[in-house]
């Protein structure tokens, strides 16, 4: 009996290979992320150390597929009081562990990498210093985010509360 195998793209970057199956591609698990997809304008604020409202949040942000339909970029623009701030992320689905994923470059030259986890109507989204709460209400058009931040691994505290909604 022999192994035959199929020619086949089993990752863009490394061209076609001899690979058994149809590989991994888009399963039911990518629907989930169908509730970030749109243009959306985001407003709130920053969080003051005492817990008062800080500076002004305005951003537009778009979320969208990547070819595929396995990856969501998410591009964005905008102020954080006078400061003009913006950033890249792509979301996706991790097969190998099972977990979301969250890859953000902002314009300050950061990388900020997240697990993301769904229940129901809510993601929560956990970095190394940093973890957001984004409810999603009215069929999926506003998010309402709690974003926190950590300085020593263990305490949380509010950074900034703002809510998007879905302008298309």
């Amino acid at each position: 009996m022999t192994n035959e195998t199929t020619p086949r793209v089993v990752a863009v970057n490394r061209g076609t290979e001899h690979a058994d199956g149809p590989g991994s591609g888009r399963g039911p698990q990518h629907d989930a992320l169908d509730a970030w997809v749109g243009r959306w304008i985001n407003e709130g604020h920053m969080t003051n150390d005492d817990g008062s409202p800080g500076p002004a949040i305005i951003t537009s942000d778009v979320y969208e597929w990547a070819p595929g339909g396995c990856f969501i970029v998410h591009s964005a623009y905008g102020r954080i009081g006078e400061f003009g701030v913006g950033g890249t992320e792509i979301i996706g689905y991790e097969e190998t562990s099972g977990d979301y994923r969250s890859h953000f470059f902002d314009s300050q030259g950061n990388v900020t990498v997240s697990r993301l986890v769904a229940h129901g109507d809510t993601w929560t989204c956990q970095g190394d210093t940093t973890r957001s709460t984004v409810e999603f209400g009215d069929n999926h058009r506003v998010q309402t985010v709690l974003h926190e931040r950590t300085d020593d691994g263990t305490t949380y505290r509010p950074s900034m509360k703002v809510t998007l909604v879905k302008v298309e």
